[in-house]
């Protein structure tokens, strides 16, 4: 008796093996929203529950709880749905509808009333995230200053000048990472800080931008991108490496972490002297 062995492309019962080609993922070329669906959730640095991204009308970005909830139960300020990718302020009719992180997450006081059934999602996730501090499993997001191996301070969301214009980045210079898609199909792990072309800090006076409201003219500590190349700043604002920076094909995975600096509205992030130098006796940051 001799054995017959199982061709490769039949299972051991002679039905046979379908097999489903990998597709690459594409951004339609009708699709509302330009980003990859796939890379859009992401942790609250505040609360360490899942949020999903989502773009807006005016291209702005807001945060989404990840699950669909009862619009009866809902308050109409907290309503939102969806079409094409884009989220919009308001219910569309149907019995299901999503709402913006920050109406349940713990760390965020809510100006008027939620209502009982959100206080009770509320503590619900105020439960989830002691139960995840208490782990170990998540730390709540400090806007203090971390400390670098040489111990010298470095803002944890700088500011950084280019193109005309101010923003707060969302990490570290050197840990801000590039949001194109590697053929892996993950978030490219290189950093958008070339060491080849640096910035420099300086203190510039924190003026605030057309139609923000002014501060008192302190100086603050600003990462200084505009003697660059206009390649190079147009590179810092897409948030790619030099090596996408070179290539167009790939997309983004995640949207970019920049948001328009607003004296007022940051001004927990305006630093008084210069991370590489360190504070004398009395002086603060």
């Amino acid at each position: 008796m001799c054995s017959h062995p199982t061709p490769a492309h039949r299972h051991w019962d002679g039905s046979p093996r379908i097999t489903h080609p990998c597709r690459p993922l594409r951004v339609a070329a009708t699709s509302p929203s330009r980003l990859l669906r796939t890379g859009q959730s992401s942790r609250c640095h505040q609360c360490g529950h899942r949020i999903d991204w989502y773009q807006r009308a005016n291209q702005q970005l807001i945060a989404l709880h990840p699950a669909e909830l009862d619009t009866s139960r809902i308050p109409a300020p907290y309503r939102w749905h969806l079409s094409g990718g884009i989220a919009h302020p308001h219910s569309d009719g149907s019995a299901w509808c999503r709402i913006p992180h920050h109406a349940l997450c713990p760390e965020h006081t809510l100006t008027a009333p939620p209502g009982p059934y959100l206080e009770s999602l509320r503590r619900q996730l105020a439960v989830r995230t002691r139960r995840l501090i208490d782990t170990g499993q998540f730390t709540p997001a400090s806007h203090a200053v971390c400390e670098t191996a040489a111990g010298r301070a470095r803002p944890a969301q700088p500011v950084v000048q280019l193109l005309l214009g101010r923003y707060l980045a969302d990490a570290p210079l050197d840990a801000i990472r590039c949001v194109a898609q590697t053929r892996q199909r993950h978030r490219c792990p290189q950093p958008v800080l070339d060491q080849r072309r640096p910035g420099m800090w300086v203190l510039l006076p924190a003026t605030p931008q057309r139609g923000q409201l002014a501060l008192p003219a302190t100086p603050m500590a600003v990462y200084e991108l505009s003697r660059l190349p206009y390649s190079e700043q147009v590179r810092w604002r897409t948030q790619r490496c030099p090596v996408h920076a070179a290539t167009s094909g790939a997309a983004d995975l995640t949207p970019t972490g920049w948001q328009v600096f607003a004296p007022l509205l940051h001004a927990a992030h305006l630093h008084t002297r210069l991370p590489h130098t360190r504070a004398t006796h009395g002086e603060g940051t």
